[in-house]
């Protein structure tokens, strides 16, 4: 035998697996209640899921840490990148605001929180906020969970005098929601009235937050216990991280850790309308009522309890998917009619494209893969 040839042979054998190649492998068992697919052996397209693996690795989307596919309640799909692994917890920022809707839906279930329509006010009866009016005492916590509450905060404008920098460095971020002035509508900007669905948008970390307060004060403990035993607990979640307010009300509106696996099964929840291994943890009329449109929003885009809803296409199919998404290009995106759903975790905050870049990653690798 030629030498060269033997060498050759010998340095391909050596060479470590590349990201795409470690695509078509099945993910691996673990003790965490996923069952596990070749999904080749499931009618995927496994070169399009090879070449997304490439993609990561090449920095089409910088900073990805994990991109999971979940697919008819199978684990077909997991990849790390960049130092992340099974066991990482990622702060998925705005991410969490789904995950206190859910929470929400479980206090409402469970007759801690009558419904809905419940004045938001009346959760603070020792507070007297500022800038009162008639249109205080009517927001409920509907207006809430759709990012319609007519008080001034936007966090996509940074005059906005409820802007999520200006609550983070108060002293009582309760207060700073609650005390909140009227919004006004320029002439450019569209009024409840005239708006689709009867309410006027605008994202606002201040209404996730207070959200997550509203549970606190319904449940009687801090809203990192009553997730543990509410909603990680039946899903097998035994570890995660809540952040607090600089009063200590824990943080609703963004900053939870989770791993990977966990975030899919959140997602799994709204694809199974509220079930998990046989289990009713959130009733389906909430899971049904969290995906229905109840807003529209200025960014091509649809908005539900805490969580957005976007178009796309799969070949020549337009569909849409659930998204809860979070700073930085975090997503846990889910098509209930595809049993579908897809993690991809980053740590690009701040960053121009950064959601953009992940729905890409969503579209034009996961979508064109599907069986």
């Amino acid at each position: 035998m030629h030498l060269l040839p033997r060498l050759v042979l010998l340095a391909a054998l050596a060479l470590p697996p590349l990201a795409a190649s470690a695509a078509t492998l099945p993910p691996e068992p673990a003790d965490d209640d996923w069952p596990v697919a070749d999904a080749g052996g499931r009618g995927w397209n496994t070169a399009r899921l090879a070449a997304l693996d490439a993609a990561i690795a090449g920095g089409e989307a910088p900073e990805t840490t994990s991109l999971l596919v979940v697919h008819r309640g199978t684990l077909v799909h997991e990849a790390y990148f960049n130092g992340a692994d099974r066991q990482t917890l990622h702060n998925t920022r705005s991410l969490t605001k789904t995950v206190t809707a859910l929470l929400v839906g479980n206090a409402i279930d469970r007759g801690l929180i009558a419904g809905v329509d419940g004045p938001v006010l009346d959760f603070f009866p020792e507070r007297t906020p500022g800038n009162p009016g008639t249109f205080k005492r009517a927001v409920t916590i509907e207006d809430l969970l759709t990012m319609s509450a007519q008080w001034e905060c936007d966090d996509n404008n940074n005059f906005s005098a409820g802007h999520e920098e200006r609550m983070y460095v108060s002293a009582d971020w309760i207060q700073f929601a609650l005390d909140l002035p009227e919004r006004g509508y320029a002439a450019w900007t569209r009024r409840p009235a005239d708006s689709p669905h009867g309410r006027a948008f605008a994202y606002c970390t201040a209404n996730a937050f207070l959200l997550g307060a509203i549970v606190e004060r319904a449940s009687g403990v801090s809203l990192a216990r009553f997730a543990r035993e509410a909603l990680e607990a039946p899903l097998g979640i035994r570890v995660s991280r809540w952040h607090r307010s600089s009063e200590g009300t824990g943080m609703g509106g963004g900053g939870t850790e989770y791993r990977s696996r966990d975030l899919a099964k959140l997602g799994q929840l709204i694809v199974d309308g509220g079930r998990w291994n046989g289990r009713q943890v959130v009733s389906a009329q909430w899971v049904r009522a969290m995906s229905q449109v109840h807003a529209q929003t200025p960014f091509d885009a649809d908005y539900g309890y805490q969580m957005w809803r976007f178009p796309f296409t799969a070949g020549d199919r337009p569909l849409h998917a659930w998204a809860m998404s979070g700073n930085g290009g975090n997503y846990v995106f889910v098509v209930p009619e595809e049993q579908l759903v897809v993690v991809i975790t980053r740590t690009r905050y701040n960053q121009r494209g950064m959601h953009a870049e992940s729905r890409k990653l969503f579209s034009d690798y996961v979508l064109s893969a599907l069986p």
